[in-house]
C-alpha cells in the first residue's frame, strides 16, 4: 500500500535552504565554466601566434617595464684605440678654409680609421715531385703545407686557415651552408655548399681526438649540466645531447634518449654533481645529482594556475621555499658559514615537513609527486657551493643548435651528424676558454702537422 499521501511537504525554511543550496552550486559552475573558457581562449591565441614559444605571457609582463639596455652607472662601451697603426696621415691648417686668413692656436685632432683593406686571395702553386727509387719504389716529396696528396681534378685545395675561417663560419656563428658559400665568395673563394660539406667532414675526422678530450674533461669536472632536444638525421627520431661545464661543451647526437648516453658520456665513476631536468634517463647513474630550480618552479606556477586557489596554499608555500633557497644561494658568499648553516636546515626542514603531510586536492598530491621523487636531490648545491640551483648552462649552449635547427632541421646523413657534434663541441669550448677556434682548426689541418691539445682556459 502506497504511503505516499501520508508524506509530509517541505516546509518554507527548508525549501529556501535547498534554493540558496542551489544557487550556490550554480554560480560556483558559473565560475568554473568562466575559467575554463578564459583558458580556452588562451590555448587558441597561444597556438595561433607564431612567436609564442619566444613570447612572455601577458600576465607575466612587467606593467611598468624598465628601459631597455644595461643599468645606470654601467662602464661606458668604446672602440679601444688600435694596437698598431699602418699609416699616417695629416691634413694641416695652414689658412682658414673660409677667407683664406692666418690661423693661431692649431693643435692637432687625433682619429683611426679602422679599415678592411682590398682582399686579394693569396695562391700557392705547390710543386711536388714523385720518382722510383730502386730500393723503396715509387717515392714522392712532400711540403709541411699540403693538406692532402691529391691531384688532378682535386688539385685545387683550400688552404688551412680558409678551411678554419669556413669551421668558425658554420659551427661557432651558425650560417647556412649556402650563406657560408656566399661569405666565401665575397672574399674571393669559389666553392660549391657540397664540396665544403666534404671539406668538413674530412676536419672533423682530423679533430675528432679533441672530442673525445672535451668527454675527458667533463667527467673530470666537479659538475656537470646535461639537457637534450629533439634532432633530425635523415628523418625524425634523434637526439641532440649537451654536457657542459663553464670551461667545455660536449655534443652528441643519438638515436636514443635512454640512460645509455647519460652512462657512456659520464662513465661509470663520474665522481662529480649532475644537474638535469626530472627526465629519467638521469637517474640509473650512480652519482650525486640535483634537479633544475627553473623546471621545478615552472612546474608549480602551471600547477597552482589549473587548480582552485583555495587548494594551491602548499604549492605556493613550496614555491616561496624554493626561492628562498636560490636567493641563499646567491647570498652566500656574503654570509657567514653559520648563518648559512642556520638558514640552510631551516630551509630544508620545512620543505621536508610540507612534503610529508597528505593534502586532500588531488592536483596538490600531483604537483607534490615531483618533489617527493627527488626530495634527496633538491638541496644539492647547498653542500656543492659549485653547483648553480638551475640548468640553464645547458639550456644556454643548446639554443645555438635550436637555432641551426629551425634553418636546416639537423643532419641530412649520419656522416653530417659526426661532422656536426664534433666541430660545435670543439668551436663553443674554444669560446668559453677564450681561444680562437680558428687558430686551433688551422694548427690541425696540415697533412702531417700532429693534433693540438684543448687549448686551456685563459683568465
Amino acid at each position: 500500500m502506497s504511503n505516499r499521501g501520508t508524506e509530509r511537504p517541505p516546509s518554507y525554511d527548508e525549501l529556501r535552504r535547498d534554493n540558496d543550496s542551489l544557487r550556490a552550486q550554480n554560480e560556483e559552475l558559473r565560475r568554473r565554466v568562466a575559467e575554463l573558457e578564459q583558458r580556452i581562449q588562451q590555448l587558441e591565441q597561444q597556438a595561433f601566434r607564431q612567436a609564442a614559444p619566444f613570447r612572455r605571457p601577458p600576465h607575466h609582463r612587467k606593467a611598468t617595464p624598465g628601459r631597455p639596455g644595461r643599468k645606470p652607472g654601467h662602464p661606458g662601451i668604446f672602440r679601444p684605440t688600435p694596437g698598431h697603426v699602418d699609416e699616417t696621415m695629416s691634413v694641416p691648417l695652414e689658412q682658414c678654409p673660409h677667407c683664406g686668413g692666418p690661423v693661431d692656436r692649431v693643435r692637432d685632432i687625433e682619429q683611426f680609421i679602422e679599415e678592411i683593406p682590398p682582399i686579394q686571395i693569396h695562391v700557392t702553386r705547390l710543386i711536388t715531385q714523385r720518382g722510383h727509387c730502386p730500393h723503396c719504389g715509387w717515392v714522392r716529396t712532400t711540403h709541411p703545407m699540403q693538406m692532402s696528396l691529391s691531384s688532378g681534378c682535386a688539385k685545387v685545395q683550400l688552404g688551412p686557415m680558409a678551411l678554419a675561417l669556413a669551421a668558425d663560419l658554420k659551427h661557432r656563428i651558425g650560417l647556412t651552408y649556402r650563406k657560408l658559400c656566399s661569405v666565401l665568395r665575397l672574399l674571393g673563394l669559389s666553392v660549391s655548399a657540397g664540396g665544403l660539406v666534404q671539406a668538413l667532414a674530412r676536419v672533423a675526422r682530423k679533430l675528432t681526438p679533441l672530442h673525445q678530450q672535451i668527454a675527458q674533461a667533463i667527467r673530470a669536472g666537479p659538475a656537470v649540466y646535461a639537457d637534450e632536444t629533439s634532432w633530425w638525421v635523415g628523418g625524425p627520431g634523434w637526439w641532440l645531447w649537451v654536457f657542459t661545464t663553464p670551461r667545455e661543451t660536449f655534443y652528441w647526437v643519438d638515436s636514443t634518449r635512454g640512460a645509455i648516453v647519460v652512462e657512456q658520456t659520464l662513465g661509470e665513476h663520474f665522481s662529480g654533481v649532475l644537474v638535469s631536468d626530472c627526465l629519467a634517463s638521469y637517474d640509473p647513474i650512480s652519482c650525486t645529482k640535483h634537479k633544475c630550480y627553473a623546471h621545478h618552479l615552472k612546474a608549480l606556477s602551471e600547477a597552482i594556475e589549473q587548480i582552485p586557489p583555495a587548494e594551491a596554499g602548499p604549492l605556493r608555500q613550496l614555491r616561496g621555499l624554493l626561492i628562498g633557497a636560490k636567493a641563499l644561494h646567491k647570498a652566500r658568499p656574503d654570509m657567514a658559514p653559520e648563518q648559512f648553516a642556520l638558514y640552510s636546515r631551516t630551509l630544508r626542514a620545512n620543505t621536508e615537513a610540507l612534503l610529508a603531510q597528505s593534502y586532500t586536492g588531488l592536483g596538490v598530491e600531483k604537483a607534490l609527486h615531483r618533489f617527493r621523487t627527488h626530495r634527496e636531490h633538491l638541496f644539492t648545491f647547498f653542500d656543492h657551493p659549485e653547483v648553480d640551483p638551475t640548468n640553464n648552462l645547458a639550456e644556454r649552449q643548446l639554443r645555438p643548435a635550436v637555432v641551426a635547427r629551425k634553418l636546416s632541421c639537423g643532419n641530412k646523413t649520419d656522416a653530417g651528424r659526426r661532422t656536426w657534434q664534433i666541430l660545435s663541441s670543439l668551436a663553443t669550448t674554444c669560446s668559453q676558454r677564450t681561444h680562437p677556434f680558428t687558430h686551433l682548426v688551422a694548427a690541425a689541418l696540415p697533412l702531417f702537422a700532429p693534433v693540438p691539445s684543448l687549448p686551456a682556459a685563459k683568465g
